[in-house]
């Protein structure tokens, strides 16, 4: 009764139409598999580059190797340069030896020419205290 039918009688629909709505043309049909869904989803809206380059940061210890991976962290990625912080200076040092690897590795991921530099930041020591000692 909350429906508002009682057992046995008919409808109180009005207008042939089922629920009251009209269907939206292109929709509706057999179901699709998920991945395919929301790969048009992403075609459609031009996502697929910023996906594919958030999986590369949730994936950055497979990319990279775990021991890199604990000393470093993707930062940014805009108009194709990476930018990886690294937590010590030395680290950083060894990133920069190994850019040009990780860009071929980072593009064999993405698609040739997603990446095409990687900027690597050291630790940041914050800012410098001036006094009556240091030279101006």
């Amino acid at each position: 009764m909350k429906r508002g039918t009682v057992p046995g009688q008919k409808s109180r629909r009005k207008g042939g139409v089922r629920g009251g709505r009209v269907r939206e043309p292109g929709r509706g049909g057999d179901p699709k598999p998920f991945g395919s869904a929301i790969h048009e989803l992403l075609a459609s809206r031009g996502w697929e580059q910023r996906a594919a380059v958030g999986g590369v940061f949730g994936n950055w210890p497979g990319i990279v190797g775990a021991e890199l991976a604990e000393h470093t962290r993707p930062e940014h990625f805009e108009d194709g340069e990476l930018t990886v912080a690294a937590d010590s200076t030395t680290w950083a040092t060894q990133l920069r030896l190994l850019s040009s690897t990780l860009v071929r590795r980072l593009n064999e991921e993405l698609g040739h020419g997603t990446v095409r530099r990687v900027k690597v930041v050291g630790p940041s020591s914050g800012p410098r205290r001036t006094g009556a000692w240091r030279a101006r």
